[in-house]
């Protein structure tokens, strides 16, 4: 009974704190330019001292005085900024000198701006008797007050600081662990996960039905008992250690919206998106040695035996050629290639386990697509081949950098290209709004251009596999892995579809959507209209004369709500170039709601409309001459 009662009384003081924050800030702000002010500080800080002695936390550490409007305070403009700040109360002589006086009796100075080496939250977190000993007007001793034009100025410069490339490192959670390289091992780690999800569904079911957890109320798609926080967390330790195709279908999932899965889940995928566990030096090396020979470390004059990143097929290691070049060498994990089909089907009989797969999903078809994309994906001599022809397609580009490959480093399973410094796109979210704009627009642009002018296009929009480099600011495209082409008649269609999207035409879209054959022209009404009704809203973003914001739209759950009707009533599964391509597409627009940019789309698509029209006639012209 005591505990209950000291546990009211905590959470009374808890909110009587909140309460004398809030209102303390409004009585500051209301007395900044009074000579009461210094009272009102006081007194304030009394009561503070009293809430805290109540709760229990009285030797806790000085109270954070932040100002309401801290968030974004470096975008306030300097004119404004200087209205705000005010002085001390007595000539800044005075000030000086008390500050001299404290400084021989023992009491630290005032920190001053504390830019940039503080940071802004703690800028004026001070001990309460040194701000009363200075006598100066604290009340208004905010991060806002103290803004001059030149700390506006620095604020800026930092924001953009923070995508200056930074050598990269694992994530503090990968773990060396040797990778199952037989098939009979990969089974034994699966069917353990499968005894533990399991398990896990148990735990969760009773928790649920005894009041303990609620279902989600998001509507996620991916939201079942079997898929709690808990064996969320049994199905990547799994993955990253299996690796290969398995936690290539993880990683896919960490960079889908919230809408589409739980966002509990989202979070602990995105520890598979960052890092995988690294495979040990013994097992790295043969690899290499099976590859490039057993003299392959006299090619190089240093080599870091620890990677700096690993994925889902393999890790990435630091090396450095004789010529003092920094390259980047991946080595493919042994086994992940030959155990494609097994990994596949053994993740679908888990997820199976765990989910309902409606028959419009036409899993069958989905996975035989994703399984020759990823034996692609395995093949580094054909990725290879790719980044080669990416370099050749952007040759002149000043908006775009792409690695070169080492021929003489590189085999099926190792694959040498510069290193190119940058920090990933959902890294930049911090940087100013004209930039994150240019960096969307460039994304998306390229997407249009691989598909309707190059017909060849690297089609994992994973967020690491785009760098921006603030120095030469310039994106970079890395792993070409995924590389594919598009026949042109397949373009030639699709292409007036987003037009037909563009400009309203729902007519275009239902006819040239058959010819593409998504549609068998035997489905029913319900469905033909959900499927023009994605299709419509997917482009809205090109049919936007004025900048799109891609931070304030609600394109996936609109889309979610027609997904039911489209899988209860599809008839025939989506054209197998179309599994890619959506995947790019998608994923370049998760970018641009990443970054919150804002940009106009209807423009840059009819750019790219007009070109390809005037290949296509002058490629006729040509044939009809020949």
């Amino acid at each position: 009974m005591l505990s209950e009662v000291l546990q009211v009384l905590r959470g009374a003081g808890k909110v009587g704190s909140a309460l004398v924050c809030t209102q303390g800030e409004q009585l500051r702000l209301m007395a900044c330019n009074s000579t009461m002010g210094a009272g009102v500080k006081v007194a304030q800080d009394a009561v503070e001292g009293l809430v805290s002695n109540f709760s229990g936390a009285g030797s806790a550490s000085p109270k954070e005085d932040v100002f309401p409007d801290a968030e974004g305070w470096e975008n306030v403009d300097p004119d404004e900024a200087a209205k705000w700040a005010t002085g001390s109360e007595f000539p800044s002589e005075a000030v000086e000198q008390s500050q001299t006086e404290a400084g021989a009796a023992g009491v630290p100075p005032s920190p001053g701006t504390g830019w940039p080496g503080q940071s802004a939250r703690f800028l004026h977190t001070t001990p309460s008797f040194q701000r009363y000993f200075y006598q100066t007007r604290s009340l208004h001793d905010t991060v806002v007050a103290r803004l001059s034009p030149e700390d506006i100025k620095k604020a800026r410069e930092a924001k953009k600081a923070l995508a200056k490339p930074v050598r990269q490192k694992l994530s503090d959670r990968a773990k060396e662990r040797k990778v199952p390289a037989t098939r009979i091992s990969r089974l034994v780690n699966f069917g353990g996960l499968a005894v533990g999800l399991g398990i896990g569904a148990i735990a969760e079911v009773a928790k649920q039905s005894l009041g303990g957890k609620s279902k989600g109320e998001d509507g996620a798609l991916l939201d079942s008992p079997l898929l709690s926080e808990a064996n969320a967390e049994r199905i990547v330790n799994t993955l990253c250690k299996v690796r290969g195709a398995a936690l290539k279908i993880g990683q896919m999932f960490s960079i889908q919206d919230n809408a589409f899965i739980n966002p509990q889940l989202q979070k602990i995928f995105e520890r598979v998106r960052q890092s995988a566990d690294f495979m040990p030096a013994w097992q790295m090396n043969k690899v290499l040695v099976e590859e490039l020979g057993p003299g392959w470390r006299e090619k190089l004059s240093s080599f870091e035996d620890k990677p700096f990143a690993a994925a889902s097929i393999g890790q990435v290691h630091h090396g450095v050629l004789k010529d003092g070049r920094e390259i980047a060498m991946k080595i493919q994990y042994p086994g992940v290639a030959d155990s494609i089909s097994s990994d596949i089907d053994n993740l679908m009989t888990v997820l199976k386990m765990s989910v309902a797969l409606p028959g419009g999903l036409f899993a069958d078809s989905s996975l035989e697509v994703l399984q020759r994309e990823l034996a692609w994906e395995c093949d580094y001599k054909r990725e290879a081949e790719s980044a080669k022809k990416f370099r050749s397609m952007l040759e002149g580009n000043e908006l775009f950098q792409i690695p070169e490959v080492i021929d003489e480093l590189s085999g099926s399973r190792v694959l040498a290209m510069d290193l190119i410094q940058g920090v990933p796109l959902d890294r930049c979210v911090d940087l100013d709004q004209e930039t994150r704009n240019q960096i969307c627009y460039r994304i998306l642009q390229l997407c249009l251009r691989e598909v309707f002018e190059f017909r060849f296009m690297q089609t994992d929009p994973n967020w690491s596999n785009f760098f921006y480099n603030s120095d030469t600011d310039k994106v970079v495209l890395l792993d070409f892995g995924a590389c594919r082409g598009y026949p042109e008649k397949f373009t030639d269609d699709y292409i007036e579809v987003v037009h037909a999207a563009s400009v309203g035409d729902r007519a275009t879209v239902l006819s040239k959507s058959k010819d593409l054959k998504f549609l068998t022209g035997f489905e029913a009404k319900a469905f033909e209209e959900a499927h023009v009704e994605a299709v419509m809203i997917l482009g809205e973003a090109f049919a936007s004369v004025e900048p799109f914001d891609f931070g304030n739209q609600s394109t996936t759950q609109r889309v979610q709500s027609l997904v039911p009707v489209m899988l209860r009533h599809r008839l025939t599964p989506p054209p197998e170039e179309s599994y890619s391509l959506h995947r790019k597409m998608a994923g370049s627009f998760l970018i641009c709601s990443k970054l919150k940019a804002r940009i106009a789309c209807k423009d840059m698509f009819m750019e790219v409309y007009d070109a390809y029209n005037q290949r296509r006639q002058e490629e006729q012209a040509a044939r009809a001459a020949a």
